[in-house]
């Protein structure tokens, strides 16, 4: 067997941003685990009630599925279910656009806006336990922000 080595370095998985960041949105997603189990949500699941939430405080023109879908960069294969659930729950209502039946608009039940507080001090119990430096994790966002826009111009 030969040597890692002797392996070019941009073929080590050690020097493979994409694997970093796999394995540190792995370790993000574990971190929230006990937090979502206590509100009952998936990650997916609390990703998009946080987009609803900021949609309760400013409404987009239109808070369809497809915008949600845009917004979280999924598709809807992968959405549909997801809301699904969230109906289920009774966090989230679904209901058909006026103008077009084929558009799906989203609200939030009461107890999906009632949910929303519960988030807040486990949110910051998570923060506090993780010790992590919130001037660290800012600049850090900003950073991947930045990446992520290089690589959506690469796709689009």
């Amino acid at each position: 067997m030969k040597d890692v080595a002797s392996l070019p370095a941009e073929l080590q998985l050690d020097n493979q941003l994409c694997f970093r960041l796999y394995a540190l949105s792995r370790a993000v997603i574990r971190g929230y685990r006990p937090m979502l189990e206590a509100l009952g949500l998936t990650y997916p699941q609390y990703l998009a009630m946080l987009v609803l939430w900021e949609w309760q405080a400013e409404p987009p023109a239109q808070p369809s599925v497809k915008a949600l879908g845009e917004r979280l960069m999924l598709d809807s294969g992968t959405l549909t279910p997801l809301l699904k659930r969230l109906e289920q729950l009774g966090l989230v209502e679904r209901r058909r656009a006026r103008h077009d039946e084929r558009e799906v608009h989203l609200g939030l039940t009461s107890s999906g806006i009632a949910l929303r507080d519960k988030v807040l001090p486990l949110r910051k119990d998570l923060l506090c336990r993780s010790g992590l430096d919130l001037s660290v994790t800012d600049g850090l966002r900003e950073q991947l922000d930045s990446l992520l826009m290089q690589l959506a111009r690469l796709e689009g």
